[in-house]
């Protein structure tokens, strides 16, 4: 397994006392596997991924990566998040290769590792353009490539085409299926649209509201190479519903599954 986390819990502080956000979380990732949380929002979808990078610390249990335990950020993840997050006074090639400044990278394995990934998310011809002059798609590409010119072990995305039309998403989802088949990257993705996760994933967690908790383990056996298309076929939407159904279930206790 390259990541999993082990009885994984967090709580916060509050006035009232300690709010519990996730609780008991055991889910894995293998090498190479592409894998879904699927949950509404405030089911600690966010916390966990957060956790997972380094960023935040449990309050019980543990993330192993390689079966070794995350205790801080460090190049083993590259971490997506739904707001583009970009230098804007720094160029697409130069947001991109802010990483590998940070790693000491040398000058000319730096160009070569930037103008691989700027190919890689079709932004080569941006390569000069600043943020703003960029659409959200091309924003969010960049975001991507640089957290892949990093090469981390485990790719970790936060719900990253939340904030995209219906167009440009669609295009981002196959784009994402695309570089996750060509570059066998380990992806962990957080989302709360049933299709998107159908259509991405080999395997989806559904959690339950807070405090967050796995509620099922579902296997997508869909074609290996997955388009929008596929969203028309009546298998797909058979796994939409049977998702939708789940998800639905955890928010109403009396017939959520027995943890």
């Amino acid at each position: 397994m390259k990541l999993r986390t082990v009885a994984l819990t967090k709580d916060f502080p509050t006035k009232a006392g300690p709010l519990r956000v996730l609780d008991e979380i055991e889910i894995g990732v293998h090498a190479r596997e592409f894998v879904c949380l699927l949950g509404s929002s405030g089911c600690g979808k966010s916390t966990l991924l957060a956790i997972a990078a380094g960023l935040e610390q449990p309050t019980s249990g543990a993330v192993l990566l390689d079966g070794e335990p995350v205790v801080g950020p460090g190049a083993h993840c590259g971490l997506v998040f739904q707001s583009f997050s970009l230098y804007p006074w720094r160029t697409v090639a130069q947001n991109v290769a802010f990483g590998l400044e940070v790693a000491g990278l040398g000058r000319e394995a730096k160009r070569r590792r930037v103008a691989d990934y700027l190919e890689v998310m079709g932004l080569t011809e941006f390569a000069n353009a600043l943020p703003r002059q960029l659409s959200g798609g091309m924003k969010q590409r960049t975001a991507i490539a640089r957290a892949l010119a990093t090469e981390p072990e485990v790719l970790l995305l936060d719900e990253p085409f939340g904030s995209l039309d219906a167009q440009t998403r669609a295009s981002m989802q196959e784009l994402i299926l695309d570089v996750w088949r060509r570059l066998g990257t380990t992806i962990l993705m957080v989302t709360h649209d049933v299709e998107e996760a159908a259509l991405l994933s080999n395997r989806v967690y559904v959690l339950s509201p807070r405090p967050g908790r796995v509620a099922a383990e579902v296997p997508m056996n869909l074609p290996a190479v997955r388009d929008r298309s596929l969203r028309r076929e009546p298998s797909f939407q058979s796994l939409c519903h049977d998702l939708d159904d789940l998800l639905a279930a955890t928010m109403k206790p009396e017939t959520a599954p027995v943890l």
